[in-house]
């Protein structure tokens, strides 16, 4: 009976709303339907009490005091990528992101976070300087590139922390043109 309401130039400009709807309603429909029956789970999980480690010859360990390698280093993961524009004749070109971690001696991590802002600002104007002398075009990948880059920001970030640092890591680095 609708469709001798309608003639046929209405009816194209409905039927897409009208799929909507059904397509609504039959996703609603099927969520229900499929939805978990948390009624029928009223079991607790078995939770035993942890084990004493004194009894069975183990003792606990403070995490702090154990380094994350046999060398007694710790590794920080820096909180954000860097993000370096490449410019070519006044104008970005591309984007170079950088997820950059440093090797400090075991117990300094928080010392690195206190000062991140400031260790930051240093490495990002070492990229910048990297940048600007063309160090991101071309194979910026391959080994040599990759350690001229290491070796300037190992020595911008003992510029301020000394020796606490011992390395600085590359973990990601990509190129993104523009």
């Amino acid at each position: 009976m609708l469709f001798f309401l309608f003639d046929g130039c209405d009816m194209l400009k409905i039927l897409p709303i009208l799929l909507i709807v059904v397509g609504v309603a039959v996703g609603i429909g099927a969520g229900l339907f499929l939805r978990p029956d948390y009624s029928t789970t009223t079991q607790e999980p078995d939770c035993q009490p942890a084990p004493n480690l004194a009894a069975v010859g183990l003792h606990e360990t403070d995490a702090s005091s154990v380094p994350h390698d046999s060398s007694g280093k710790e590794y920080v993961k820096l909180s954000n990528q860097f993000v370096v524009p490449v410019v070519l004749d006044e104008v970005v070109v591309s984007l170079v992101l950088i997820s950059l971690s440093v090797e400090v001696d075991a117990g300094q991590k928080e010392t690195v976070f206190a000062r991140e802002p400031k260790l930051r600002d240093s490495l990002l104007q070492v990229m910048f300087d990297h940048a600007n002398i063309g160090g991101f075009k071309g194979s910026f990948t391959n080994s040599s590139n990759l350690d001229v880059l290491r070796h300037a920001l190992l020595q911008s970030a003992k510029g301020i922390f000394g020796n606490t640092i011992s390395d600085v890591l590359i973990v990601d680095i990509a190129r993104q043109e523009v």
